[in-house]
């Protein structure tokens, strides 16, 4: 994981989820690192919010999530905290993928 600067981006090809910080937004980090295995993953805390990236790709599962949770919990629960995202989004019952369908 590495935290970043937004003042020092450039074009790039990160996706994920932008988060209202709190419960919700630490199990989505810790539920990040465990779908996306070998990825580097980036965050961006601004106390208010947080945002999660991975290049290319970036996979949220539900099992992930109830396990950083220790509780049952669906997929449309994520909305609620969710304040935008970065890179096309594809969601079902089960999973949340945020990706390109082009890169920079």
């Amino acid at each position: 994981m590495s935290t970043t600067n937004p003042g020092n981006r450039t074009h790039n090809n990160r996706v994920g989820p932008i988060l209202r910080a709190g419960e919700i937004a630490r199990a989505v980090l810790e539920a990040v690192e465990q779908d996306n295995p070998g990825k580097e993953i980036h965050v961006d805390d601004r106390s208010a919010y947080i945002r999660i990236e991975c290049d290319d790709e970036c996979i949220l599962t539900r099992s992930s999530m109830e396990e950083a949770l220790g509780r049952p919990f669906q997929m449309r629960e994520l909305e609620i905290n969710l304040g935008s995202f970065s890179g096309n989004i594809d969601t079902d019952e089960d999973r949340i993928r945020f990706y390109f369908n082009k890169h920079v």
